[in-house]
């Protein structure tokens, strides 16, 4: 698989950033039950940290030194980490 230029919001260093990320089965987990455009779409493993992207046009929040593992792939927890950083 390819990789897919996105850009994200980088709260370590404070601002926008692309990144060349690769989406499969096997580093992601979707969320179907997104039911307004704040839900949490999906989060996705990436180089030691974990991208999560809601269902709306913001900027998806790249976080390092977490993945979907250590948040328990839980869609409530990812949206903690979001209000974390007040995006």
């Amino acid at each position: 698989m390819e990789p897919m230029e996105t850009t994200v919001y980088n709260p370590q260093k404070g601002r926008l950033e692309t990144i060349d990320v690769v989406v499969t089965d096997d580093n992601t987990t979707w969320f179907d039950e997104c039911e307004d455009s704040h839900n949490i779409f999906a989060i996705t493993d990436w180089k030691g940290g974990l991208v999560i992207k809601e269902s709306d046009y913001t900027y998806p929040l790249w976080v390092y030194d977490i993945s979907r593992a250590d948040i328990g792939h839980d869609h409530n927890r990812a949206r903690d980490l979001l209000s974390q950083y007040d995006v």
